[in-house]
């Protein structure tokens, strides 16, 4: 229970931290702003996921012990939110994919046998149907946009797709989760998660990867294996903590 409840929270928080990384470097002030505060939304929803592991685990631990004291193999989170920002196009093409994975998870996590688990996921549900609408928005307008931002959007897509089956690839933590009635089916999501995907890439005339349905995805985040760029993350979030242990605000 604890290991699942890290899981979400560490989704949360890397995909809050990358778009943080926006602040003050968003294309038009509107953006920056917008991206800031879906950072802060996601964070937010990381601090109740590690605040209730700490409540499960005790042992002195709290909601600051599991982002700053643990290492990079003991974060559970998926590859697709440990993705450079790349250019605007490549966050927006994976804020659509994982903002609309977040909305139906979410969606179904409200049912769950573990009352914590579900009142978070009702709360996150109001700021992801936000999230949502932003990235499906900005896909569209990019997407059917000038000749250049077009080619950005699709190249941004084709390049993340990759990155998206883990998100229903269930660990043994999460089948161990589902057969206690406390996590969703994910893989039960995927059919609704492609149906958003292709509505939202046809609305912005752009074409569905569908060359790639069925090859071969990258994966291993949930079992703590991830990709090079994991390490600069922590390099940042960790660097206060690691330089002044124990201080605080």
């Amino acid at each position: 229970m604890i290991n699942y409840t890290l899981h979400l929270a560490d989704n949360a928080l890397i995909y809050g931290h990358r778009l943080s990384e926006w602040c003050g470097h968003g294309p038009i002030l509107e953006v920056d702003m917008a991206l800031s505060n879906i950072a802060l939304d996601n964070i937010g929803a990381a601090r109740s996921f590690y605040q209730y592991a700490a409540e499960l685990e005790g042992n002195g631990k709290t909601e600051d012990s599991y982002p700053y004291q643990r290492d990079v193999r003991e974060f559970k989170n998926v590859l697709l939110v440990e993705m450079p920002n790349g250019d605007f196009a490549d966050t927006i093409a994976r804020s659509l994919f994982f903002d609309a994975y977040q909305f139906l998870f979410y969606t179904a996590l409200k049912q769950s046998t573990d009352e914590k688990l579900a009142a978070i996921a009702e709360k996150s549900l109001k700021e992801v149907t936000y999230h949502l609408r932003f990235s499906k928005e900005w896909t569209i307008r990019l997407g059917d946009g000038t000749d250049e931002s077009k080619q950005k959007m699709q190249h941004a897509i084709n390049e993340l797709w990759s990155y998206t089956g883990e998100m229903f690839d269930a660990s043994e933590v999460e089948k161990e989760m589902q057969a206690k009635g406390i996590a969703p089916d994910i893989a039960a999501l995927k059919p609704h998660w492609e149906k958003i995907i292709a509505d939202t890439l046809e609305e912005a005339t752009l074409s569905f990867p569908i060359a790639l349905q069925g090859a071969w995805f990258q994966k291993g985040g949930k079992t703590g294996i991830h990709t090079e760029y994991f390490g600069l993350i922590l390099a940042e979030l960790q660097y206060l903590q690691k330089s002044y242990p124990g201080c605080e605000w």
